[in-house]
């Protein structure tokens, strides 16, 4: 890209996954242009993503694109993306159930949904697969809870459970 271009970005873990929440009225309409912009976010197409947020492995290359949904059925919309390491490619092909987890959390930071304690359930439609996802978000004064004593295999620590 020539010169900058601010964007909102919220970079969090979901499971043994970690990505870039987008708010999709912030990125270029034009599907190429987007996704020329998420590709310089993370740096790619490098090995190393050195000149991006990317990890420069698969499971710290991925972003969601989130936006309210007008469906009846849903509360947001969340389009998934595995961000190429060595390709310019953004690939829109599949899921990823710890980004989907994550999308909950985003959706509350972000006011979508409103926080119910001491559980917020946020109905997520993928994009991707054309379905609908439940995720039980907790919460604790209005705020999604991060600390908790659930342990992921791969993942050092423990966090809250989001099911």
């Amino acid at each position: 890209m020539n010169g900058y271009k601010e964007i909102p970005v919220t970079y969090m873990r979901g499971g043994t996954s970690k990505g870039a929440y987008l708010l999709k009225d912030t990125l270029p309409t034009d599907p190429d242009a987007r996704d020329r912009m998420i590709l310089d976010l993370y740096g790619s197409p490098d090995a190393r993503q050195i000149n991006g947020i990317g990890g420069a492995d698969p499971l710290t290359s991925k972003v969601a694109i989130v936006n309210p949904s007008d469906r009846d059925d849903a509360d947001i919309d969340y389009t998934f993306g595995y961000v190429g390491i060595a390709d310019a490619v953004v690939d829109y092909e599949g899921n990823c159930g710890n980004i989907s987890a994550g999308a909950g959390v985003f959706a509350i930071m972000e006011g979508f949904v409103k926080a119910v304690e001491p559980e917020t359930v946020v109905r997520i439609f993928n994009t991707n697969t054309n379905k609908v996802i439940e995720a039980h978000v907790p919460v604790r004064d209005g705020k999604p809870v991060i600390d908790g004593d659930f342990a992921i295999d791969g993942v050092p620590g423990t966090g809250a459970r989001i099911t």
